[in-house]
């Protein structure tokens, strides 16, 4: 179903109208959509149904408390990266044993806070890390449930960037080395082994690298139960990919994804863990913003719009496509044109869009870009002094502001000029 729609040719996020919205917000803001957000997680859950799983949404997509909160309450746990976000789970209700804590760097107070307060499983990532958990954990006279992050060099054929599955990436401990590892984590008596951890991307849109790092992950487990180590967990990560509107772009299905992990592990009777993220959240999302100026330059012509690349740095980091579309929709007939949609930051790579055909557009109207929910907010940074710009929620006719926008006074008050100036 779908949540962003236009009512009388005016855009709509469930019952509220994004121009309602904008009059009392103002511009730009992220605006989300929490029966997406519900029914999303709702569809991923059932796809497994034939299967002992667990779901730890992934929060590095977007960690806004309410968004934890609606999760929570549908009984999801959280995948964390961070000890900051090992506390924005634990203050939006997640108990510790619902948290798997994932990552290639754990700093040893992170490590020390996830084993006080509490975590499902740490993911290990090298053998350095296992050894100064074990360190933790016997100091604490506690014993701490791991897996072991396995790299099994699979190309999950997406962006460079967020490719983590192949033996270059800093990711995981070669599928070579993994036994030997398994080997030293059996010595250690502050350690408990319960399973496997792979992951090998995100917005993965072929489901080919996932079968062949799936059937890797599967042998191995076979073997490390020959070598005696119990493996009753297998976490399978996220990567999922979602449809960003591209033309002549093929989005695996969540069904045929879900088929697939059934196929190959229904029978080993070991708890499935996954940890989507974007999936969930990225379509439930929208970024709005204001068009400033339209611009005619020399070779091409330009909507500058009050949004910029620290707002929303994925077009700049990752080249990524989002659709872009105004509030108020338009007839077949008006006239479209070629613009570079561009926010007012001094950087060249400010820029979400090259070329697009869009219609004409004025000074103060409002436009969207879709597919905002995940890696928007949570990337965003106050460069050029800009505040980061609201978060809000809609669900049904409500709608509430999940986090204010700073003003520019508060930014510069956390400045702390040293007394010799």
């Amino acid at each position: 179903m779908d949540y962003f729609e236009y009512k009388n040719r005016e855009l709509y996020v469930d019952e509220v109208s994004t121009r309602e919205i904008a009059s009392s917000v103002g511009t730009p803001f992220y605006v989300y959509s929490q029966r997406s957000i519900e029914e999303n997680y709702k569809r991923f859950s059932n796809g497994f149904s034939d299967l002992n799983f667990s779901i730890s949404y992934a929060m590095k997509a977007n960690s806004n408390q309410a968004v934890l909160k609606i999760l929570g309450n549908l009984g999801a746990g959280m995948d964390v990266v961070s000890g900051g976000e090992y506390w924005r789970a634990r203050s939006a209700g997640i108990q510790g044993d619902c948290i798997v804590f994932s990552g290639v760097g754990k700093t040893s107070n992170e490590i020390q806070l996830a084993i006080k307060n509490g975590v499902k499983q740490f993911n290990v990532e090298s053998e350095p890390e296992l050894l100064e958990i074990s360190r933790i954990a016997s100091e604490m006279n506690l014993t701490v449930p791991v897996t072991i992050r396995v790299n099994p060099d699979v190309d999950a054929k997406t962006h460079s960037k967020i490719s983590t599955g192949k033996s270059q990436n800093k990711f995981g401990i070669p599928l070579v080395n993994v036994r030997e590892i398994y080997r030293v984590a059996a010595s250690l008596s502050s350690i408990k082994i319960v399973g496997i951890d792979v992951h090998i991307g995100s917005q993965i849109l072929d489901l080919e690298p996932y079968r062949v790092a799936f059937l890797k992950i599967r042998k191995l487990a076979l073997d490390l139960r020959l070598d005696g180590h119990e493996i009753s967990r297998i976490d399978l990560g996220g990567g999922l990919g979602i449809d960003y509107g591209l033309k002549n772009q093929k989005i695996p299905s969540h069904s045929e994804y879900s088929e697939l992990v059934v196929e190959i592990f229904k029978d080993l009777d070991c708890e499935i863990e996954l940890e989507p993220g974007r999936w969930i959240v990225g379509n439930s999302g929208l970024l709005i913003t204001s068009v400033i100026y339209s611009k005619s330059g020399e070779e091409r012509d330009f909507l500058i719009v009050d949004a910029a690349m620290n707002d929303f740095v994925r077009p700049a980091l990752y080249d990524a496509h989002h659709e872009i579309i105004p509030i108020s929709e338009t007839s077949e007939r008006s006239s479209c044109s070629l613009f570079d949609i561009v926010g007012p930051v001094c950087e060249t790579g400010d820029t979400f869009a090259i070329q697009r055909e869009m219609a004409e557009s004025k000074k103060n109207d409002l436009l969207a870009f879709k597919s905002a929910g995940a890696y928007g907010a949570v990337m965003a940074s106050e460069y050029n002094s800009r505040p980061l710009i609201p978060e809000v929620l809609v669900n049904g006719n409500k709608f509430e502001i999940i986090r204010p926008r700073p003003t520019i006074q508060e930014i510069i008050d956390r400045d702390q000029i040293p007394s010799w100036l």
